[in-house]
């Protein structure tokens, strides 16, 4: 089992792609702190494998992602595998979103990844090989229409991910982004009921129209992230750094 004795840190780790990739790695022999803000959710997941862990944590409170990671650490070694999957999607027009409303999107979204990985970094001695990904958005690579602070904020990720690639390319340490299209996911399917108010159609009608978001006007699942996710920690991956993989069916 190639990550076996690996401790892997991932978090929204108890749903959608986060939930996704925590199992992979379990199931390749690594430790998995998975963490999130239900301690319910997580209790759940962790109940069905002894490799998860589950670590209730905010990305949007600096204490509480510098402890946790920590705290983890202590328990199961340095974080050789960092997933950064937790994020938060919310939209409007332009013009209503208040300072407020940016800085709730940022906080997570962007403050919330540059803590994870400061703080798994921290915990690696020198010499340590590592995986760092971050799971981001098709909206990281272009701008989606009524959501501007999200389009921001993936964007804002890549930065951060070449930055790092870069700083730490002496050390065998790699930094990569993934960028899926619409999946399959609570996530998704808790904007059916808006769509189906402003376009006046059914569920099927509004999966549809999410469906057209992704370039071969398919939904994504869970499993295709999964997979690009486990190569990235694979040895296969050592010498892929600083990249955006796209996942939505075709070009952006």
């Amino acid at each position: 089992m190639e990550h076996d004795g690996t401790h892997a840190l991932v978090t929204g780790g108890g749903t959608g792609i986060g939930e996704g990739i925590a199992r992979g790695l379990a199931e390749a022999g690594a430790q998995v702190t998975i963490t999130g803000r239900r301690a319910d959710v997580l209790a759940a997941v962790a109940a069905s494998h002894p490799n998860l862990h589950a670590l209730p944590m905010d990305v949007s409170d600096e204490f509480s992602v510098r402890e946790g990671i920590a705290e983890a650490a202590r328990l199961r070694g340095p974080i050789q595998i960092c997933v950064a999957n937790a994020g938060i999607a919310e939209g409007g027009p332009f013009a209503k979103v208040s300072l407020a409303d940016w800085r709730r999107i940022m906080t997570t979204n962007l403050d919330g990844v540059f803590l994870t990985l400061q703080s798994a970094l921290a915990t690696l001695p020198a010499d340590a090989p590592a995986r760092m990904i971050v799971i981001s958005s098709i909206a990281g690579l272009r701008g989606l229409k009524g959501a501007v602070s999200y389009t921001a904020s993936k964007h804002a990720v890549i930065g951060l991910v070449r930055g790092l690639s870069e700083e730490y390319m002496r050390r065998p340490i790699t930094f990569n982004a993934i960028f899926p299209g619409y999946v399959d996911t609570d996530i998704v399917r808790g904007q059916l009921s808006g769509l189906m108010r402003r376009f006046e159609t059914d569920a099927d009608g509004a999966l549809a129209i999410m469906a057209k978001g992704n370039r071969h006007e398919r939904l994504l699942q869970v499993d295709e992230i999964t997979a690009s996710a486990m190569w990235l920690c694979s040895e296969a991956a050592r010498s892929v750094n600083g990249q955006t993989i796209e996942i939505a069916g075709g070009q952006s």
